[in-house]
């Protein structure tokens, strides 16, 4: 059965940085282009940051470049979203998304595996 579990979420004030994780069941984990996207409430979700399954190649959200940084580790089976200089309105929860594209996916509906999220809530 595959999983998603995110970790790392909490709440830090504006300015700040935070590190979310997720750890994906998935084998073989290499083979899996990786995204994060958030949902704020009443909003529908965003894509945030994608990085392909060999880190070839990343893509961010306007909103977050330059602030977030994607990466992976495929021996852990791990992806992270390093998120710095975070303000109130990225407080959202925050997901990871698994598929098997080398494409540029921006899409909910694109990927095929979800975790659970992570709340990340940034205080004024």
């Amino acid at each position: 059965q595959v999983q998603l579990v995110e970790s790392g979420g909490g709440l830090v004030q504006a300015g700040g940085s935070l590190r979310v994780s997720c750890v994906a069941s998935i084998r073989p984990f290499r083979t899996y282009s990786m995204g994060w996207f958030r949902r704020a409430p009443g909003k529908e979700h965003e894509f945030v940051a994608r990085i392909t399954w060999d880190s070839g190649s990343t893509v961010y959200a306007d909103a977050v470049k330059g602030r977030f940084t994607i990466s992976r580790d495929n021996a852990k089976n791990t992806v992270y979203l390093q998120m710095n200089t975070l303000q109130p309105e990225d407080t959202a929860v925050y997901y990871c998304a698994a598929d098997r594209s080398v494409r540029l996916r921006v899409s909910k509906s694109e990927y095929d595996f979800w975790g659970q999220g992570t709340q990340v809530t940034v205080s004024s």
